[in-house]
């Protein structure tokens, strides 16, 4: 049952395999979405996949992948399949993603850009309990010196 459901959930997507192909469209996908690179630092990326109509995706991994956020000090585990609906500025019904707090593995089941300026970013637990970061800490060296540079600009322009 559970296999009909998987293949009916992912009809009609596209799909790219490999990993250049995936880290691309991977990156891509969080671009269109308004999301900074380094949210999703996914390792050798095998499959990708997305439904269009319904906003479904999918990343795999060869492996299960942890990292560590610095500038937040959290530890992310990724699971070898992550998946998500996603919407501009929204990523819900995640699977595959835990963080640890404290002592504890949690699930990450939504993430979001609420500010229209997009200076915070909100990750859920499915018990609707969230915590949220500066977007700051998941950009690319690149994007936070863009980033830098929008500022100056903004600060210049309000002078």
């Amino acid at each position: 049952m559970a296999s009909s459901c998987l293949v009916k959930e992912r009809e009609g997507a596209e799909i790219v395999y490999g990993s250049e192909e995936c880290h691309r469209h991977s990156i891509e996908l969080l671009e269109e979405l308004g999301f900074p690179k380094g949210v999703l630092p996914l390792q050798d990326l095998v499959e990708c996949g997305r439904v269009r109509e319904t906003g479904f995706v999918w990343m795999k991994q060869k492996a299960p992948y942890e990292h560590f956020f610095d500038k937040t000090n959290t530890r992310v585990s990724y699971a070898i399949e992550v998946t998500a609906y996603v919407d501009k500025f929204k990523m819900k019904k995640m699977t595959g993603i835990k963080s640890k707090q404290m002592l504890l593995w949690v699930p990450i089941t939504e993430m979001s850009i609420e500010d229209p300026k997009g200076k915070k970013i909100l990750f859920k637990t499915p018990m609707g309990i969230g915590k949220s970061f500066p977007i700051t800490a998941f950009m690319t060296q690149e994007e936070q010196e863009k980033h830098l540079q929008l500022q100056g600009k903004e600060i210049e322009e309000n002078n």
